[in-house]
């Protein structure tokens, strides 16, 4: 899965390059603690979403997507296969692309 149409990282690469530079450190903050800093950085990219700039957006997603990879690595979950198991289809609610499901629904 390449994360840019412009030859981005991969998913893979991605929770590798996460792995390799920090995941003694992750090993040992744990599960819980990792998941508390993933939730404050949901909490960042929220405040950067509100205030329209894009760089920091752009650096909010990043550490969204960097600390879910950590959060995938601890579980030994693959987030490529994941992806493609729940959205390979399309929706998972409608099984379409593009999605047809109501607006009001959560696919």
């Amino acid at each position: 899965m390449v994360l840019s149409e412009g030859g981005g990282l991969t998913l893979d690469e991605v929770q590798r390059r996460i792995r390799a530079t920090y995941g003694a450190k992750d090993a040992a903050r744990g599960e819980t603690a990792t998941f508390l800093w993933f939730s404050a950085e949901v909490g960042e990219l929220a405040a950067a979403l509100r205030s329209g700039d894009d760089a920091e957006l752009a650096a909010e997603m990043a550490d969204v997507l960097a600390w879910l990879a950590t959060l995938a690595n601890l579980r030994g979950i693959d987030l490529g296969s994941a992806f493609e198991r729940k959205y390979g289809g399309g929706c998972p609610g409608c099984e379409r692309t593009p999605c047809l499901c109501d607006l009001s629904e959560k696919p």
